[in-house]
């Protein structure tokens, strides 16, 4: 049985969790949306709600008071009715007569004070004895037939308003009783100077009236001012913000300006009129100037520490250049002169040549980096990215046999507005990247593709991947990968920077997906949005006049989007081939 029940128990349990997480979760998202209210929201709430409350304290005190002195007139009048059952007074001067024990006057003239004296309508007494009422009535207005009002007229009560009746105390004061037939009235018991005892009560009819109209126009003035309130408390607090507003506007322009990179001029100030020290407001906006006018000391200082490194490494680069080749001018011409000299010679040589060409473009991509930096204008022109990625795609078969390169380019041209020297390299170096990290028999891919307003190019290879921890640095300069992805010809670990360096100088960017299997980077370049040059219109015409030329083109296979096994012509005239073939 217990094994049973533990099955129960446990999903009972797990129930009652899921349920404590969904009311935590509930009462969190309301916590972050009383929190997400404006400061003049919450202002003019809790000024609106603080004056409700006053309000509300002030009706209810005076609802109450107002009640308990109604509740004393009509107490009073049902004093001066009792009184009027002791009989008539005897004229000043004149002694009060003995009560007599056993008066003869029968129970309807002993009610008749209901009806007479002047007694107002709706009053009700009854004869008590021997605690018990013998009768009851109430003063009604007699209407004659033809509906005009006469002189009250006693009307006996009904035994439901004589048994709640008798639960009134018969003590001498005042109580309130609900009748079912007449309502609630203020009851009190009187004892007449013939030991006769009686209940005497008037209606609260006029009292709950009274109290009850007062409660709506408190309440109906309440709302009114509440209204009143939120609309001139809402102007008067945008009023009192407004400096702070002025405030936040700043510090919003200051948060779009581009501060991580280039010369930044930090010239957004609070007012001087918002920066009153004796305000509230004043005081943070003073703070925000101070803070500013740190930040752009730090900014000046940076910019200037920036631009005498970048002038550091441009200048050695282009001085190294010249050293650089005669190191490796005297070297191969030593290495090929008529002396004789050793194997070990000839080896340290050869060494020379190649750790000094190594030397030669880790000095050039320095150089290169720097002036991108630097901000140099680039040669922009229209530039189709189909032929330019033919190009490198055949270079790269070239360079690595290898590897399985294959295109996946489009119908129509690729147009850009760019500097083709400098996208050439960064397509060249994307391709080498992918060559010299992945194993061979690895499947490169080149595609451009256009989406939406940019026209993207895709290196895509299915090779181990990109190490996690080298994933969100692989862009920046120096930074290397494991032994499985590390150059062994070599590697200045510039070649991924320079390429984010060049997207982001032509207004794009560049992005990188890996994952074991899949590597792509994807080069977002703004889409050419103008007519087609002549150039592009007499592609076809060109390819046909290259193919009545004797020597053989290079060209790419339609149908598997690889390319051919043919030897390389010149690159101008693979590019226009390639264009052709694609257009047919």
């Amino acid at each position: 049985m217990s094994g049973r029940q533990q099955p129960h128990q446990q999903r009972q349990r797990q129930g009652q969790g899921q349920g404590q997480g969904q009311n935590r979760k509930q009462r969190q998202r309301q916590r972050r949306e009383r929190r997400s209210r404006t400061l003049r929201t919450r202002l003019v709430v809790s000024a609106v709600a603080l004056i409700a409350v006053v309000c509300a304290v002030i009706g209810t005190v005076t609802a109450i008071a107002l009640r308990s002195h109604l509740y004393e007139q009509l107490d009073t009048k049902i004093e001066d009715v009792a009184e009027r059952a002791d009989g008539p007074k005897p004229p000043a001067g004149l002694p009060v007569p003995v009560p007599s024990r056993t008066s003869t006057l029968t129970t309807d003239e002993k009610l008749m004070f209901v009806t007479r004296g002047g007694s107002p309508e709706k009053t009700i007494g009854a004869v008590v004895r021997n605690g018990t009422i013998v009768k009851g009535v109430v003063a009604e207005l007699a209407r004659s037939s033809t509906g005009r009002q006469q002189d009250m007229e006693a009307v006996t009560l009904s035994k439901a308003d004589l048994a709640a009746l008798a639960q009134v105390p018969r003590d001498g004061t005042a109580h309130s009783v609900t009748l079912p037939d007449l309502g609630e009235y203020r009851v009190t018991s009187h004892t007449n100077r013939y030991d006769d005892t009686f209940y005497v009560g008037l209606p609260t009819e006029s009292v709950t009236s009274t109290v009850n109209t007062l409660i709506l126009v408190e309440v109906s003035v309440t709302a009114a001012g509440l209204l009143a309130a939120g609309v001139a408390g809402s102007v008067l607090v945008g009023v009192a913000l407004r400096p702070l507003r002025k405030v936040a506007a700043t510090a919003t322009r200051v948060s779009e300006l581009p501060l991580h990179t280039g010369e930044v001029t930090l010239d957004e100030r609070v007012p001087e009129s918002e920066t009153d020290a004796h305000t509230e407001v004043g005081q943070v906006g003073t703070a925000l100037n101070r803070m500013l006018d740190h930040v752009h000391s730090a900014l000046h200082a940076r910019q200037q520490s920036e631009t005498r490194v970048r002038q550091f490494v441009a200048d050695a680069s282009h001085e190294l250049r010249t050293p650089l080749a005669s190191i490796r001018g005297y070297a191969e011409l030593t290495r090929r002169g008529g002396e004789e000299i050793g194997p070990d010679t000839r080896h340290a040589l050869g060494r020379i040549e190649s750790e000094s060409g190594r030397m030669t473009l880790l000095v050039e991509d320095l150089l290169l980096l720097a002036r991108l930096d630097a901000g140099r204008p680039l040669q922009v022109e229209q530039t189709d990215l189909v032929p330019l990625v033919v190009d490198t795609i055949s270079d790269a078969r070239a360079a690595g046999r290898d590897h399985n390169w294959r295109l996946d380019l489009p119908d129509e041209p690729a147009l850009v507005s760019a500097d083709t020297a400098r996208l050439q390299q960064v397509l060249v170096n994307l391709l080498a990247n992918a060559r010299t990290h992945t194993p061979p028999g690895t499947t490169v891919t080149a595609r451009v593709q256009r989406r939406g307003p940019w026209m993207c190019v895709d290196v895509e290879d299915d090779g181990q991947g990109i190490p996690a921890e080298l994933l969100p640095r692989v862009f920046e300069r120096f930074a290397r990968g494991d032994s499985s992805r590390s150059r062994t010809s070599g590697s200045t670990g510039l070649g991924l920077a320079i390429v984010q360096a060049v997207a982001t100088a032509h207004g794009g960017d560049v992005t990188v997906d890996s994952v074991p299997g899949r590597t792509v980077f994807t080069v977002h370049l703004p889409a050419f949005a103008g007519p087609l040059s002549s150039l592009d219109r007499q592609l076809p015409s060109l390819a046909g006049q290259l193919r009545s030329l004797d020597r053989p083109l290079p060209s790419l296979d339609r149908a598997t989007n690889r390319s051919t096994d043919r030897p390389s012509d010149s690159q101008a005239r693979h590019s226009a081939t390639t264009r052709v073939q694609q257009g047919a």
